[in-house]
């Protein structure tokens, strides 16, 4: 009998492939191509669940920030139940942050899909989809948090977290760039949180 083929993983595992080139070659040498040889599959394997180079590096962004969620929920997770706006807003950013091999590898795959995106309109037009999503939920927390007391009423929540985010980026790209490092980039974001949030309880 032919071996079943689990399809979700197959397409896990060409997304993936997919992740790894950009993280290390850059999106350009992303091709459908390349996406077979590096992870050991014909091409027609590749169109088989990619109709095209466009529908794979969708799927791409998907898994990046699916990677990040996960990252998120599980330092949330063991960071305990009922977490204050101060502990979220280290977890989620600080989740963001290069601090082992596999979130930076997702840092330079986002920094990959971000070079491209410059100058093509259809890939920008989706990768801010996922940027503005995060944004919108972290100011949506804050607005709560401020609307029970927990966080400073003279706040603009929204423009705090596009500061915030913008600091994350600018700290990234440090990190990346071996200016600072993780530990490093960790303690300045923990300083502004204090300056805007107030001192983490414990």
């Amino acid at each position: 009998m032919p071996r079943q083929v689990d399809h979700g993983q197959r397409r896990a595992e060409l997304t993936a492939a997919l992740l790894r080139i950009a993280a290390t070659r850059g999106l350009q040498a992303g091709t459908m191509r390349e996406v077979a040889a590096e992870a050991g599959v014909s091409l027609r394997v590749v169109q088989y669940y990619f109709t095209d180079k466009a529908t794979l590096l969708t799927a791409g962004l998907a898994e990046l920030a699916g990677r990040l969620d996960r990252r998120v929920r599980e330092r949330a997770a063991t960071a305990g139940a009922g977490l204050p706006v101060r502990t979220v807003f280290e977890v989620v950013l600080g989740s963001i942050l290069p601090s082992d091999d596999g979130s930076r590898a997702d840092s330079l795959a986002w920094a990959a899909y971000y070079a491209v995106a410059l100058t093509d309109p259809a890939l920008g037009a989706g990768g801010r989809d996922h940027p503005a999503a995060l944004e919108g939920w972290l100011t949506a927390r804050l607005q709560r948090a401020q609307a029970e007391g927990d966080a400073p009423q003279d706040l603009d929540a929204r423009t705090e977290v596009v500061l915030l985010l913008a600091l994350v980026n600018g700290l990234t790209a440090g990190v990346l760039g071996r200016q600072r490092g993780a530990d490093d980039a960790l303690r300045v974001l923990r300083h502004q949180l204090d300056r805007v949030l107030g001192p983490a309880a414990g």
